[in-house]
């Protein structure tokens, strides 16, 4: 037995600390916001690089997203005509909250094709997806690995977009050395519990690298409040709960630890799987040379000859069958789901996010998995290949 992610792992030796971080806040009842807050959002600004007011801990890497878009102006335009709404530029090969919090903030959602081989937005397809309406792009960092941020960067100069970063599962990995979320203008992580770092619940940050957003995001924060009972703005009650904070101060300082542990284990698998003849029946995950992949997920590809999700679903019960943990990261494309058919996108729409969905397994990659736990997964695959299933 394998377990795809084991977090007792990486919880139970921190444990005490953690107590010890939050007993204050138990015993001075201090819940929301404070002092605790304030620490892990210094704490988090130097791993950014960017000043303590602009790194902001909200209530989740959904709500960070949300209130991303919530700052800009005229995008709450829920009387505009859908033709004439405002637009956010986007991947259809994400997690759903991506193109949810879009629709949420009134915008119309733009999706634009993926590169096949990072999984990330093409930026020759974002560029195409842009118009006239387009106030906004979100490339996805997908899995842990950094988009191309040259390209989209001057796409969003270009055409004068607000550049906004989904870095949900990707805090502490770099493009050209510049960590993620940090790069455009504004950037979100999660730290949802199974996130590289991970909160006891739900926890997010914004980073809002263009400092003429700063002040609102902080209002919109708490219900666009400046003074209180003076609300300049309809914002959202996104604060983070000040002992998720706590716990997150005590583990950040172990992130960039838990990311070399990622990424041996990926040299791990690499090296394991070189003795195997894949035959292009698996292919492994592609590092971009720009790129510093913190492995939130290893992903394999597995082909089919039609095209569909044969295979992949032939190892995926061939795994399971042997307890060896592995998910489906994810088994459809955003503008194939059914909330999303009043934007008249259709199947063929978007080729490779539609091939990348019948393809991707996620293989576990956690920083406390053992080398036998990652050889027993590398056999198991083996027998598959040689079953000739």
């Amino acid at each position: 037995m394998v377990p795809l992610l084991d977090l007792t792992r990486e919880n139970n030796p921190l444990l005490d600390e953690i107590k010890a971080a939050i007993e204050p806040l138990l015993s001075g009842s201090q819940f929301i916001l404070g002092k605790a807050v304030d620490d892990f959002e210094a704490a988090a600004a130097a791993y950014f690089g960017v000043k303590p007011e602009q790194a902001i801990a909200v209530s989740s890497g959904t709500d960070a997203q949300l209130l991303a878009l919530m700052v800009l102006e005229d995008t709450m335009l829920s009387t505009t005509s859908a033709d004439k709404r405002t637009e956010c530029v986007t991947s259809p090969f994400t997690f759903f909250a991506t193109a949810g919090v879009i629709h949420r903030a009134g915008m119309r959602i733009r999706f634009a094709d993926i590169d096949p081989r990072t999984f990330n937005i093409d930026p020759l397809k974002a560029r195409e997806a842009v118009t006239n309406n387009t106030k906004a792009l979100m490339p996805v960092h997908l899995y842990g690995q950094s988009a191309d941020m040259d390209s989209l960067t001057t796409l969003a100069q270009e055409k004068n977009l607000v550049l906004i970063e989904d870095a949900a599962q990707a805090m502490g990995a770099k493009y050209k050395n510049k960590p993620v979320a940090a790069i455009g203008d504004m950037g979100e992580v999660s730290f949802f519990p199974t996130k590289n770092l991970g909160a006891f619940g739900d926890a997010g940050m914004l980073i809002v690298r263009n400092e003429k957003f700063v002040e609102k995001a902080r209002r919109v924060r708490v219900h666009g409040m400046k003074n209180r009972y003076e609300h300049l703005e309809v914002g959202g009650n996104f604060r983070i709960d000040a002992i998720q904070a706590a716990v997150l101060s005590v583990k950040l300082k172990h992130l960039n630890t838990w990311h070399e542990m990622r990424r041996a284990n990926a040299a791990l698998y690499r090296k394991l799987f070189a003795s195997l003849d894949l035959a292009g029946r698996i292919i492994l995950p592609y590092e971009e040379a720009n790129a510093y992949h913190i492995y939130n997920q290893f992903i394999i590809r597995v082909p089919s000859a039609n095209g569909g999700a044969d295979q992949r679903d032939a190892l995926k019960k061939f795994l399971d069958d042997r307890q060896i943990g592995n998910m489906i990261y994810y088994p459809t494309p955003l503008h194939l789901q059914p909330c999303f058919a009043y934007l008249g996108y259709k199947n063929g729409d978007f080729p490779e996010s539609e091939k990348a969905c019948n393809e991707v397994l996620a293989l576990p990659i956690h920083s406390h998995i053992t080398h036998d736990e990652i050889t027993q997964v590398v056999e198991a695959i083996a027998q598959f290949l040689k079953s000739g299933k």
